[in-house]
């Protein structure tokens, strides 16, 4: 789902994204720099209490640094796909 994301979504988007983006000592989905916006994508392995602890952790850290972390999960990118785009728009609209 990151690649359907990626090529049908952000590659064209107006605010430059990256993709793998290594921030402290994570590397998160997607990054745009200039809306301090980290974009997550969660397959079915998030949803273990363990990985669910370890992505709150992750969030934390991300915040501490001023940035704005959306996460949605696989399926949403699958069902709600235009609605996955309009939620990035308007936190990057809201950020910039």
């Amino acid at each position: 789902q990151e690649k359907k994301l990626w090529y049908e979504f952000l590659c064209k988007y107006p605010f430059r994204f990256q993709r793998q983006k290594v921030i402290a000592c994570y590397i998160v989905d997607f990054y745009c720099s200039s809306a301090k916006l980290v974009v997550e994508l969660d397959g079915g392995g998030h949803f273990t209490e363990e990985q669910q602890r370890y992505d709150r952790k992750r969030t934390t850290l991300l915040q501490r640094f001023d940035l704005c972390v959306l996460r949605f999960t696989n399926l949403e990118v699958i069902n709600n796909f235009e609605g996955v785009c309009f939620e990035i728009d308007k936190a990057v609209k809201e950020h910039t």
